[in-house]
C-alpha cells in the first residue's frame, strides 16, 4: 500500500508522535501517523479496569513540567490530585515501621537532600543537560554505590535505596547518578518538590483525554495495527515498511519508539554504531505497575517496602463503591505474578497485614515488544556516550521519545518536549534544498 504526497511519516502515535505530528500540520505538511497497537497513547493507557478507568501506564504530571502544562492549558484539561496519605508505613533496618506520612517524608529528606545536594552543581541547566562536561567525572557511578559509599547499613540506607528504587522502577546496581541529579535538578534542587512531580497530580479526564486532543488538533490520518518492521532512507524519501508488507512513503520520518523497540527496526542504511549500541544497551527499568482492588474502605495511606521486595511501593488512589483502589509498583516485573491477586496480597501484607486484595490489573510493559520497558531510566555512562548520538538525525529519519528527552525523561512532558525538538528539526529538513539531508556522524 503507497500513499504519494506524504511530507512526513510519524512512526508511533504515543505524546512524542502525536506533538510531531500536530507541530508539523500546523506548518502545512502533509503527515501520515501510523501506530502499530489499535489506540494511541503508547505508554500511557487509560483503560476500564477494576470497576473503573485507570491509568495503566504514565500517569502523573506537574506544574514544574513545562510542556505537559502548556498543553493542559491550551486544550483547558485541569488536574486532581491523589489523597492526601494518613497513615505511613516503611520497612527499614529489618523490622516494619508505622506512623504519619510526614515521618516517613522527613526519614526521606532528611538523607535524600545530602543525596542529591549536587544537582545543580552538574546540572545548571536541566533541560540541557550536555551543556557543560562536568558531569562526565560520575557518569560512571551507580545509584546503589554512591549511597553505600555516603550511608553505612542501616535505615538510612535502606530507606534511599527503596525510594531510589521505586523511582527508577529497576535495580539500583547499574542505575546512574546522573539521572537521579538530572531529575532533581528540574525541580531546582529540591527532592521534596520532584516526588510530588512524580505521583501527586493526574490530568482531569486522564491521559487519553490530552492525546485525543492534540490527535484531533493535528488533523492527521492514522493507521492503526501498523507495526514499523524496516525504514528506508533513499536519499530523496523514505520508505517505511511494515510487520505484513505494507508500505508508505515520504520525504521524512520521525521514529518516536521506545529504546528497547528500536532494534526491532531495520534501518537502511543501518544505524551509526554510537546510536545502535545506545539503543541495544537500552536502559535500566524492568519493573510493575498494578493496580489493587482491596476490600473495604481504608483511610489512605502510603507504604516504601524494602528495595530488593517485588513489590516496594504502594498508595491509595481512589474510593469505588465502598472498596479501595491502590496502586503498587515493583522492580522487576519477572520476580511477581502482578496479574494474580494472591502473589500481590503476599506482598503488601509485609507492610499493610490485615488487607484483602479483591482483584488486581497491570501490563507487562517489559515483556510487550512495543515498549520492552516501563518509563525510561538511564544506566551509567548513558548521558555521556548514548544521549546526543540517538537525538541526532539519521539522515531524514529523525527521532523523538520521552527516552531521549533533554528534560524530564521519563515523563509525558519529555515526551512532548522531544516530538516539539523532532518536528523543528523535520521542518528544517523539509525546507532544506532537495538532497541536503540532515546526517550524523556517529
Amino acid at each position: 500500500m503507497e500513499h504519494a504526497n506524504v511530507d512526513v511519516i510519524v512512526v508511533g502515535a504515543g505524546f512524542a508522535g502525536l506533538t510531531a505530528a500536530r507541530e508539523l500540520t500546523r506548518q502545512g505538511f502533509a503527515v501520515q501517523i501510523v501506530e502499530a497497537r489499535d489506540r494511541i497513547g503508547g505508554r500511557t493507557w487509560l483503560d476500564s479496569r477494576l470497576g473503573r478507568d485507570l491509568e495503566i501506564g504514565g500517569t502523573w504530571v506537574h506544574w514544574t513540567q513545562p510542556y505537559v502544562w502548556a498543553e493542559l492549558k491550551r486544550y483547558g484539561l485541569g488536574t486532581v490530585p491523589s489523597p492526601e496519605p494518613q497513615r505511613a508505613y516503611w520497612w527499614a533496618d529489618g523490622g516494619r515501621h508505622e506512623g504519619s506520612p510526614a515521618t516517613l517524608l522527613e526519614l526521606i529528606g532528611h538523607h535524600n537532600s545530602h543525596f542529591v545536594k549536587e544537582a545543580r552543581t552538574y546540572f545548571p541547566q536541566p533541560f540541557q543537560p550536555l551543556a557543560q562536561d562536568s558531569f562526565k567525572e560520575i557518569d560512571d557511578v551507580s545509584v546503589r554505590d554512591r549511597i553505600r559509599e555516603q550511608f553505612p547499613p542501616g535505615s538510612a540506607r535502606d530507606i534511599l535505596e527503596s525510594f531510589w528504587t521505586l523511582n527508577f522502577n529497576g535495580p539500583l546496581d547499574d542505575a546512574a547518578l546522573t539521572q537521579a541529579l538530572r531529575w532533581v535538578a528540574l525541580t531546582n534542587g529540591d527532592w521534596a518538590v520532584n516526588f510530588e512531580a512524580c505521583a501527586t497530580y493526574k490530568i482531569d479526564g486522564g491521559t487519553a483525554a490530552l492525546a485525543e486532543a492534540i490527535l484531533r488538533d493535528s488533523g492527521a490520518p492514522i493507521h492503526y495495527g501498523f507495526q514499523v518492521a524496516g525504514i528506508t532512507d533513499g536519499g530523496g524519501s523514505v520508505t517505511v515498511r511494515s510487520a505484513d508488507g505494507r508500505t508508505i512513503g515520504a520525504k521524512a520520518a520521525v521514529v518516536t519508539v521506545p529504546l528497547h523497540a528500536i532494534p526491532a527496526v531495520a534501518f537502511e542504511p543501518p544505524l551509526p554504531s554510537a546510536k545502535a549500541d545506545g539503543a541495544a544497551r537500552g536502559q535500566v527499568s524492568k519493573g510493575v505497575k498494578v493496580w489493587i482492588r482491596l476490600r473495604g474502605e481504608h483511610a489512605p495511606f502510603v507504604a516504601l517496602g524494602n528495595a530488593d521486595w517485588p513489590l516496594n511501593f504502594f498508595q491509595v488512589e481512589y474510593a469505588l463503591d465502598g472498596d479501595t483502589i491502590a496502586v503498587g509498583f515493583g522492580p522487576d516485573a519477572a520476580r511477581i505474578d502482578a496479574g494474580h491477586p494472591a502473589s500481590v496480597q503476599a506482598q503488601l501484607e509485609r507492610l499493610c497485614p490485615g488487607l484483602e486484595v479483591v482483584d488486581v490489573a497491570t501490563h507487562d510493559w517489559v515483556a510487550d515488544p512495543l515498549a520492552g520497558e516501563t518509563w525510561p531510566m538511564h544506566r551509567t555512562g548513558f548521558l555521556a556516550t548514548s544521549l546526543a548520538a540517538l537525538q541526532a538525525p539519521h539522515g531524514n529519519v529523525l527521532f523523538a521519545g520521552s527516552d531521549i528527552a533533554n528534560g524530564w525523561g521519563g515523563f509525558i512532558d519529555g515526551a512532548i518536549e522531544s516530538g516539539m525538538e523532532a518536528a523543528l528539526q523535520a521542518a528544517s529538513l523539509l525546507a532544506a534544498p532537495r538532497g541536503a539531508a540532515l546526517t550524523d556522524n556517529n
